[in-house]
């Protein structure tokens, strides 16, 4: 997300060093800010969170006036990147094929990757979200030789800002769905142990319910993550520890 200042961001680092969360073992927390301020949140932050850049470049850096390549984010050891997130999709027309180059090239680089796959509303109608989400995650099944550094992000695009969330049971069947594709594309292992997060106006009201379904490994937080009640949706990880 576009959004922050200088003050606002240390704002928001101070409250989430301030917060009382569970551990390491039990939720994987990792904040997302926009590239100019991830130094001084990678300095000001708690150790036990991790940082993420919200992209990074197809290859190798060169002539790509305004690009932030995944050497870079190595360099300033930034762990983790999100990629093909469903703005650049639609914005900026990034295809799955370049989404999936994009991955595979983040992944060589040592990064880890948290790979965003989801449907339009028209293709949700059209009752084409199962066709599209697994052409999305097979075109970097394509590119990748392991899934231990991917998690695989679903946001519905339908549901992203719109304050629209998919209930928990479409979340679910998504979610079970992707986990099958995993299953009979790239195996059993795969399908197991790769974390299937969900994403689309997921907040401190609805985070709980969202949590208790059994293919719902955790959240990619848009606008939640600015305000307090992120601390609500990382609590929301305990919900299957203790059901």
């Amino acid at each position: 997300m576009q959004n922050g200042t200088v003050e606002e961001v240390k704002k928001i680092v101070t409250v989430l060093n301030e917060a009382e969360v569970p551990s390491e073992d039990i939720v994987e927390v990792v904040v997302s800010p926009p590239f100019v301020f991830l130094p001084l949140v990678k300095s000001l932050l708690r150790s036990d969170f991790q940082v993420a850049a919200q992209n990074c470049w197809i290859r190798k850096g060169g002539a790509f006036t305004g690009e932030i390549s995944a050497e870079m984010l190595v360099n300033l050891g930034i762990p983790w990147v999100i990629l093909g997130h469903s703005e650049r999709r639609s914005l900026l027309a990034e295809s799955n094929e370049f989404v999936g180059d994009k991955v595979a090239y983040a992944l060589s680089q040592g990064l880890k990757v948290i790979a965003c796959v989801g449907e339009t509303l028209e293709q949700r109608e059209s009752g084409s979200t199962m066709a599209v989400v697994a052409a999305q995650t097979k075109a970097i099944a394509e590119k990748v030789s392991s899934w231990d550094n991917i998690v695989l992000a679903y946001e519905p695009v339908w549901a992203i800002g719109t304050g629209k969330v998919a209930t928990p049971a479409q979340a679910q069947e998504v979610h079970c769905e992707l986990r099958k594709w995993l299953h009979d594309n790239a195996g059993d292992e795969v399908a197991a142990s790769t974390r299937i997060i969900y994403g689309g106006s997921v907040n401190g009201a609805n985070c709980k319910e969202l949590a208790t379904q059994l293919d719902v490994d955790g959240f990619l937080v848009g606008g939640a993550s600015l305000k307090p009640e992120f601390i609500d949706i990382i609590k929301s990880a305990t919900v299957k520890k203790s059901a």
